[in-house]
């Protein structure tokens, strides 16, 4: 992944709304959501979701389709697994066995307690 399209990707993840909407089509998984649902959802204007969802697209990290009258947007897994190693590709020196994800729900503190004890 080059340089633009890391900064492109960051960008567009940079926004409260944008965010959410993100994190909710990954959960939706490869089927999407429809521009109503993600609206309803999030409490959003439908205006304001089109705004934050044509930045997800322009940046590679989700894609649009028509189903009918709907708009489906759905995460781009390819483009985000791109994103992810990027960041990560040089993480803890190479060392593999520290730069696993977070556990869900621990605190920054636990995790480097963690680390340090697996020292």
């Amino acid at each position: 992944m080059d340089t633009k399209a890391v900064i492109d990707a960051l960008g567009a993840l940079a926004n409260d709304h944008r965010l959410a909407v993100y994190r909710m089509l990954v959960q939706a998984g490869h089927g999407g959501l429809s521009a109503g649902v993600i609206a309803e959802r999030l409490g959003i204007p439908p205006s304001s979701l089109s705004f934050h969802t044509q930045a997800l697209v322009r940046s590679g990290l989700a894609t649009q389709h028509r189903v009918s009258r709907q708009l489906i947007y759905t995460a781009d897994f390819t483009v985000m697994n791109k994103l992810l190693g990027y960041l990560s590709e040089n993480c803890c020196q190479g060392d593999t066995e520290r730069c696993q994800p977070a556990q869900k729900g621990m605190t920054r503190p636990q995790i480097v307690q963690k680390e340090e004890n697996m020292a």
